[in-house]
C-alpha cells in the first residue's frame, strides 16, 4: 500500500467518525428536550463530550497505545465526570443523559440508539480476566443509579428502572427492576424505551410482594381461627383442653 492509499483510507475514517460523532449530537438534541440546537449540545453537553474523547481514546486502545488510550481517557474522565474504559465498545447514537458518576468497563458492549442516565455501573463481579462486563443490546435503557454486574446479557429494547442492580440474563423486549432485578413485564409487541425515555411507568415490584405477603397471612388466619377472631375466653379454653 502506498502512503498516498493509506493517507486516503484515514482520512476517509476520519471523516466517518467526524460523521458519526454530529449524528450523535443530532441523537442527545432529539431526545433531551432541554437542548434547544445541536451546536448546544457539541458545546455544553458532557454526555456529547464524553463520546469525543473515547473515540479517541479507543482508537489508541485498538491500535496498542494502552498508556495513551488510559490517558485520553482519564482526561475525560476529570472534565465530565463519565469514566469509559478505552476498551469499552459503543455503538451508535448512544444518549448519555447528564452522565455524572457513570462507569464503564474494559470488556463492557453498548449496542446502537441506547439511553444511560447518570450513576449507571456496567462493572464486573471480580478479578475475572476475559469478558468480565455487560453486554447491551439495541435500544435499550438503564435507568438512573443502576448497577450491571458481571458479563450478562440485555436483550434488545430492555427497559432496566431506576436503583435496580442486575445480576443475570435479561430477554428482549421486557422490563426489570428490583435488587436484585427481576423481569416484570414482558411484550411480545416490539417496543422501543430508549426513545421514549420512561422511568416512572414502572410496576412496584416491592409493593406487589408485601400484599401478596398480606393475602397469605390473612389465609392462614382464616384457616386458624375462622373469619371471627376468637375471643379471650374461647383461647383460654382451647387451652384447658390441651
Amino acid at each position: 500500500m502506498s502512503i498516498r492509499e493509506g493517507a486516503a483510507i484515514a482520512g476517509g475514517k476520519w471523516r466517518f467518525s467526524m460523521m458519526g460523532l454530529l449524528e450523535d449530537a443530532r441523537n442527545i438534541q432529539r431526545k433531551d428536550p432541554a437542548a434547544r440546537t445541536v451546536l448546544e449540545v457539541i458545546l455544553l453537553y458532557p454526555g456529547f463530550h464524553i463520546l469525543v474523547y473515547h473515540r479517541i481514546a479507543h482508537w489508541l486502545f485498538e491500535h496498542k497505545h494502552f498508556f495513551l488510550a488510559r490517558w485520553v481517557s482519564q482526561r475525560g474522565r476529570h472534565k465530565t465526570g463519565i469514566e469509559i474504559h478505552p476498551g469499552a465498545k459503543i455503538g451508535k447514537c448512544l444518549f448519555i443523559d447528564h452522565g455524572m458518576g457513570i462507569v464503564f468497563g474494559e470488556t463492557a458492549e453498548i449496542g446502537d440508539n441506547c439511553t444511560i442516565y447518570h450513576g449507571v455501573t456496567l462493572g464486573g463481579t471480580g478479578k475475572d480476566t476475559g469478558k468480565r462486563h455487560p453486554t447491551l443490546g439495541d435500544n435499550v435503557l438503564i435507568g438512573a443509579g443502576t448497577k450491571v454486574l458481571g458479563p450478562v446479557y440485555i436483550g434488545d429494547n430492555a427497559r432496566i428502572g431506576a436503583g435496580s442492580v442486575v445480576l443475570k440474563n435479561l430477554p428482549a423486549n421486557c422490563t426489570a427492576v428490583g435488587v436484585p432485578a427481576e423481569v416484570v413485564r414482558i411484550n411480545n409487541k416490539a417496543v422501543n424505551p430508549a426513545d421514549d425515555l420512561d422511568q416512572q411507568d414502572l410496576p412496584d415490584i416491592m409493593a406487589q410482594r408485601l400484599i401478596d405477603l398480606d393475602r397469605r397471612i390473612g389465609q392462614l388466619e382464616k384457616a386458624a381461627q375462622g373469619d371471627i377472631p376468637p375471643t379471650a375466653q374461647q383461647v383460654a379454653a382451647r387451652q384447658r383442653r390441651r
